[in-house]
């Protein structure tokens, strides 16, 4: 099937199975931010952003992601200049082998868009949507 998919502010359009993944059909385009995980929706690994809001793309399939605005971590910086979350993660010594990371500074980012200022406990809840298998 035909679907049209808005990634990082550009307009895709692709041919995707019905029972597709997203996690896959934007592994398959290039994001390998997007990991492939517990394919539960339980470890957080594969999180975008869809409108906003942090969702694990492996329990989502790419035709209910049709009119959304996806992000994933490719959006927020680049090798040479990170986005200042990235930055945070690695001065604070918050990425050992990177595999949560992408997921973790997603929820963080979209915790912030919504609250500049949150609390230790408020954190800790938007984060516990990820796992860390360090």
């Amino acid at each position: 099937m035909e679907l049209e998919l808005r990634i990082n502010g550009i307009i895709k359009s692709l041919d995707v199975a019905p029972n597709e993944s997203l996690m896959t059909v934007l592994r398959q385009e290039g994001y390998h931010s997007v990991k492939h995980g517990c394919e539960t929706g339980e470890c957080g690994a594969c999180n975008v952003l869809v409108d906003g809001v942090p969702r694990p793309s492996c329990v989502m399939l790419a035709a209910q992601a049709g009119g959304c605005t996806l992000t994933t971590v490719e959006s927020l910086g680049t090798a040479r200049k990170l986005h200042p979350l990235q930055e945070a993660f690695i001065d604070t010594g918050a990425i050992q082998c990177g595999f949560c990371t992408p997921g973790m500074v997603l929820s963080a980012h979209a915790l912030l868009k919504s609250n500049p200022d949150p609390s230790e406990n408020e954190v800790r809840d938007a984060l516990s949507g990820n796992l860390c298998r360090c």
